[in-house]
């Protein structure tokens, strides 16, 4: 990564990661504000309003955002985490100072006209049933719930339908004029980018508040579980502990040790669950990281007759990666964890949102030598380090859908990692 920092008079910090053999550029907007930055009442508005920045400008209607873009053979998305907002296009590399214009446009002048709002309330509806109708989605929704309950940390990122029904326009402007200001805010780009004149162009383009950033609500991980049980095909089970922040000093070992345990074809749960015993289609790990928090844990979906079996053997290997871990498999996954990032690193799209993403989170591009050096440094003794903390940490979360009658008690399953 060849990455060059400009910060603006205004605080607006301007990124490049220069890939001058690609014709085509990828620039984007990092907002350090997401869903666990709403109140109990706010619930759903950091989606809703990424959702309408398209939906109209004083210059341009929606329709014209649309057509502008793709006018030119561009792309142009955005997402809502927990705890940013990213807005993002990728053009030919003649087209950047027009996806610059664009990006500027809706991020100030975005009108929330009335007619635009009640029409995209509705598809958000829509988008919320839709989850609701996808149980091996809404099954992190309900386990983040069951993690972290009555706080912005465990409520779904879309709000509830009672709620997205309720937004007036000014719900989206106070929030907007609240975390969208410059020093809060990160301008990434990546291929074919001349850096000098990208910041002189952010300069003209962009004149956003100054401001700093709310405090917001300390995470509080309390464990518990959620059951839902419906007529479907197969159950779905997620099970996790409390996980690591991302400055934690256990940050790459936790990555690492969740390839060990169901990170691909040769992880530990694959190949115990599916293909030594057959008990499930689809089984993986994961380790969720927040700012101040984190989740470990893994997710599983099989059939009614199966559930009673796989659980036992899931918690087993669960609590056996605490005790047993050994280098063969330890570098094998740090080798998975590598390529993943060098093959990441390949995508001009993919390099902007890594840039955008860790100046937000460590206030620095970290190097992607200096990220290889922190895998290479995790060891089985590491894993094993890790895993007890994480497995000390407090008590499981679960969650499960689907027909789960047979599934053992909360109190069961807890006692396996006693």
């Amino acid at each position: 990564m060849t990455v060059q920092l400009a910060t603006l008079g205004d605080g607006l910090r301007v990124a490049s990661d220069a890939m001058p053999e690609l014709e085509t550029a990828a620039l984007g907007v990092w907002v350090n504000a997401g869903a666990r930055n709403e109140s109990s009442a706010q619930g759903g508005v950091s989606h809703l309003l990424e959702h309408m920045a398209f939906k109209g400008t004083g210059r341009r209607s929606a329709r014209a955002i649309a057509e502008e873009v793709e006018a030119v053979g561009g792309q142009i998305n955005a997402y809502t985490s927990r705890e940013q907002t990213a807005y993002f296009i990728r053009v030919l590399k003649e087209d950047v100072e027009l996806a610059l214009d664009i990006l500027a446009d809706i991020l100030q002048h975005s009108t929330f006209e009335a007619a635009e709002l009640e029409r995209e309330r509705e598809v958000v509806i829509q988008e919320i049933g839709q989850v609701q109708d996808t149980p091996d989605d809404l099954i992190f929704d309900l386990l983040q719930e069951t993690a972290f309950p009555d706080q912005p940390m465990g409520r779904s990122i879309l709000g509830s339908i009672e709620r997205v029904r309720a937004f007036e326009r000014q719900a989206l402007v106070g929030y907007m004029e609240r975390h969208y200001q410059a020093p809060q805010m990160v301008l990434a780009a990546s291929g074919r980018i001349d850096h000098e004149a990208l910041v002189e162009r952010v300069g003209e383009l962009f004149r956003l508040p100054a401001g700093a950033a709310e405090a917001r609500q300390p995470a509080r991980y309390q464990g518990g579980e959620r059951r839902e049980e419906r007529q479907l095909e197969q159950a779905h089970l997620a099970l996790a502990f409390p996980g690591l922040a991302f400055d934690d000093e256990d940050f790459y070992a936790i990555q690492v040790l969740s390839t060990v345990l169901g990170g691909g074809m040769s992880s530990r749960l694959f190949q115990e669950l599916r293909e030594k015993r057959g008990l499930c289609y689809s089984v993986f790990s994961f380790a969720s990281a927040y700012l101040d928090a984190g989740l470990f844990g893994v997710y599983a979906g099989t059939g009614e007759g199966e559930l009673g079996e796989l659980v036992p053997v899931l918690c087993d290997e669960i609590a056996r990666v605490a005790e047993d871990v050994d280098e063969s498999e330890t570098a094998r996954a740090r080798a998975q964890h590598k390529a993943g990032i060098m093959m990441g690193l390949e995508a001009p799209m993919a390099r902007c949102e890594h840039l955008g993403r860790q100046l937000l989170i460590y206030d620095r591009a970290i190097p992607t030598a200096e990220l290889i050096a922190e895998i290479d440094a995790v060891d089985a003794t590491a894993l094993k380090r890790v895993a007890g903390r994480v497995l000390a940490g407090g008590p499981p979360a679960l969650a499960a859908i689907g027909p789960i009658s047979r599934l053992e008690s909360y109190d069961a399953v807890r006692a396996r990692f006693s």
